[in-house]
């Protein structure tokens, strides 16, 4: 692998973010970094920053700036050797300003999916709270309905998934997005791809990576093959 490779993934609820990245960690080779996964590893060993997560998501707030890149940046100074993907963070300008700080970013992917899909998608969509684990009855169920397929536990939908929370929450999440995206144009590493189907966009993406990073893909291509 000639060099390493950094990016971030953004998009809203319901956007396919989690799908996207495990296919770009599967066929790049790279280390799929999720932030809701880090948020329930702090909570879960009780460090400092979990405690101090689990205060607020408690309360059903989100959890603040300062809170988020002191979960984040000591992982990822971790992660020297490792080319990444990080899904879930940076949500906000504060936090894009802190990761550039931390380190150098190739790609920034942005999805940029109609509302009505985002609507219906989240419409659908059940979680397994623990692991996060996300379902969609309309094309990723469960094999039992309402419960894990590893765990067997229940399944919820999540409050702010109802329709009568839902626009409020894509149209937070733009008001919040917006400057993030600004902010990687001027940059210029944003990448954004528009469908409604994760499927459809797929291939832009890996036909983008695949131009930014054939040492990683071909690396990965034959680890696969051995």
């Amino acid at each position: 692998m000639s060099k390493l490779f950094r990016a971030v993934i953004m998009g809203p609820p319901g956007s396919g973010k989690g799908t996207i990245s495990e296919r770009i960690a599967h066929n790049f080779g790279l280390k799929h970094l999720s932030s809701g996964d880090f948020v329930r590893e702090n909570i879960s060993s009780k460090t400092d920053a979990g405690v101090l997560a689990k205060t607020y998501i408690n309360k059903g707030l989100l959890v603040p700036d300062h809170v988020m890149t002191r979960l984040l940046l000591p992982r990822l100074e971790e992660m020297t050797k490792y080319s990444w993907l990080l899904d879930g963070f940076p949500r906000t300008l504060a936090q894009a300003e802190a990761l550039n700080s931390s380190c150098d970013l190739d790609v920034a992917i942005n999805l940029n999916i109609p509302l009505e899909t985002l609507k219906e998608r989240l419409r659908h969509r059940w979680i397994h709270p623990p692991s996060g684990r996300v379902y969609n009855m309309c094309f990723n169920p469960p094999r039992i309905q309402g419960l894990d397929d590893i765990t067997g536990e229940a399944l919820i939908q999540q409050e702010d998934d109802r329709p009568e929370a839902l626009v409020a929450r894509l149209r937070h999440y733009k008001d919040v997005a917006k400057p993030v995206i600004d902010f990687y144009k001027a940059k210029g590493i944003l990448y954004t791809f528009s469908d409604t189907e994760t499927d459809r966009i797929w291939p832009n993406i890996n036909t983008l990576l695949s131009t930014k990073i054939p040492a990683i893909q071909s690396d990965a291509r034959c680890a696969s093959t051995r």
